[in-house]
């Protein structure tokens, strides 16, 4: 016996054959690549020096999704941001489980080995009068940390000039 209004339109959707195969979608069409294209003399454009993120700095002005800040007079800042965090690590979790069928009291002892992650970000700021931007730069290794500061010190000489 059919469920009442089952077949009155709006109440309920048409039944559907679970059994049947979906119509294959359509297919995609390869997308090709645009080239780069240089910044042109008018946007203020020139040889990128630098790239800090999504700054691209030139000789004259530093590029960044919110405009165009003129480098000559602008401040730079560089601050990190750094989180260690202890977590069991996976080879002590799977031993610990295989080792359980096997030694059970012994086993859990692999799940006390413990290992230090370190994560952050770099925050670069840049401001010249009223414009100001920022951008945040995730690092894990102390030589990413000290890349960001050699090429912010890059641009603070190139601001000097």
């Amino acid at each position: 016996m059919p469920l009442p209004g089952a077949g009155a339109p709006g109440q309920f959707p048409p039944p559907t054959d679970p059994w049947a195969t979906p119509e294959p979608p359509p297919p995609i069409e390869p997308v090709t690549p645009i080239p780069a294209q240089p910044m042109s003399p008018a946007m203020g454009g020139g040889t990128v020096v630098a790239q800090i993120a999504e700054i691209a700095v030139t000789s004259t002005a530093a590029h960044t999704p919110a405009g165009e800040i003129v480098l000559a007079g602008s401040t730079w800042q560089v601050a990190d941001y750094w989180q260690t965090e202890q977590r069991t690590p996976r080879w002590a979790v799977l031993l610990a489980v295989l080792g359980f069928f096997v030694v059970t009291i012994f086993s859990l002892l692999f799940l006390l080995v413990k290992e230090s992650v370190h994560r952050g970000t770099v925050q670069v700021t840049v401001t010249n009068g009223a414009r100001q931007y920022v951008a945040r730069i995730p690092v894990t290794t102390q030589e990413q940390v000290q890349h960001v500061h050699q090429q912010v010190n890059y641009v603070r000489a190139l601001a000097a000039l």
